[in-house]
């Protein structure tokens, strides 16, 4: 690759010569923390694994650097690389830093370490993509992280309360608008998706939705038509991981087959071979199932919540089941 003064520069995402690569090839889709979750787990059952991330953030230290730079939100892109980290030392510590945030009282208060090294990258080579993958680099990173368009994007959402239909704008208004989400747009309305990602998403095995704020993670992939055409038309299977607690703020009160049900609703073309629940989340076994069955796939249920009773995925257990998914054991 070229930097910006034109010289030529080792392409940081070389494969290593002769190397074989472990698992399927698997995308994994989503932002946040619930994507955080779905790579911690995923990065122990293949190394041919790509998070393609949403970059709609417009809060904290992503919407600060956002609106000062005019660059992609890095928060979840950050989020995204951190989970990617291996387990040595070397990972660990890496984890910590980029996820570490400053606590003075001056203009650094709340910054990410992650998020102004990302944007110096993006500043020194030009690439959004080539950026990432050096900071991947740096990190050992078990994976390549790319963004899902190459602008920044504004979530849209359509809110209903008391019967009163509003619209709000920004991901952090739609998280935090009193009422349940009904429905999202992107602005702008036809993005260009990273090419990197369509590519990778044409060329998978799998590709995972999920889990994750459902209307502001997940779903906003679905509006960028580039990877809409390349989720339909991949010969990739697909997997949808569900939550284990509703989002507050957008699934208040959605049972598992309603998130289902809002998939089909955003894009009722798609297909998916599997949903994958946790056992102690399905009240209503028959109806999860026919809603998968609606999308076209097959319920998978087993344990994969952490020990601790929180809604968080165990990244071990999770990894298991994933893995037995892959290999057609489950």
């Amino acid at each position: 690759m070229r930097g910006p003064d034109g010289d030529l520069r080792e392409d940081p995402w070389a494969p290593a010569a002769g190397r074989a690569g472990r698992g399927p090839k698997v995308v994994a889709l989503g932002g946040g923390h619930g994507l955080y979750a779905s790579l911690s787990a995923l990065r122990s059952v293949t190394d041919e694994l790509t998070a393609v991330v949403t970059v709609a953030d417009d809060g904290g230290s992503s919407g600060r650097l956002r609106r000062e730079l005019g660059v992609l939100p890095p928060g979840d892109l950050r989020m995204a690389l951190a989970a990617l980290c291996g387990d040595d030392e070397w990972g660990s510590t890496w984890s910590e830093v980029v996820q570490h945030r400053f606590r003075s009282e001056g203009e650094l208060r709340g910054h990410a370490v992650g998020n102004l090294l990302i944007v110096a990258l993006w500043e020194l080579l030009g690439d959004p993509v080539a950026g990432l993958d050096w900071v991947g680099r740096l990190l050992g990173a078990h994976g390549r992280v790319l963004p899902m368009a190459s602008v920044p994007l504004d979530i849209v959402a359509e809110v209903e309360l008391d019967g009163v239909i509003s619209t709000v704008r920004g991901q952090v208004a739609c998280a935090l608008t009193p009422g349940r989400v009904q429905a999202i747009s992107l602005v702008p309305e036809d993005p260009p998706a990273r090419p990197e990602a369509v590519r990778a998403i044409r060329e998978a095995d799998w590709v995972v939705f999920g889990p994750g704020s459902w209307f502001t993670s997940v779903l906003p992939h679905l509006k960028v038509p580039e990877l809409a055409e390349a989720l339909h038309v991949t010969r990739a299977k697909r997997l949808v991981t569900l939550n284990l607690a509703p989002q507050p703020g957008e699934t208040d009160d959605f049972s598992p087959q309603q998130h289902l049900e809002v998939l089909r609703q955003h894009a009722p073309d798609l297909t998916v071979d599997v949903v994958l629940a946790d056992t102690g989340v399905v009240d209503d076994r028959d109806a999860l199932e026919k809603a998968a069955a609606a999308l076209g796939g097959r319920l998978v249920t087993a344990v994969v919540a952490a020990e601790d009773g929180s809604p968080r995925h165990d990244p071990r257990r999770l990894a298991s089941v994933l893995d037995e998914i892959f290999l057609q054991k489950r």
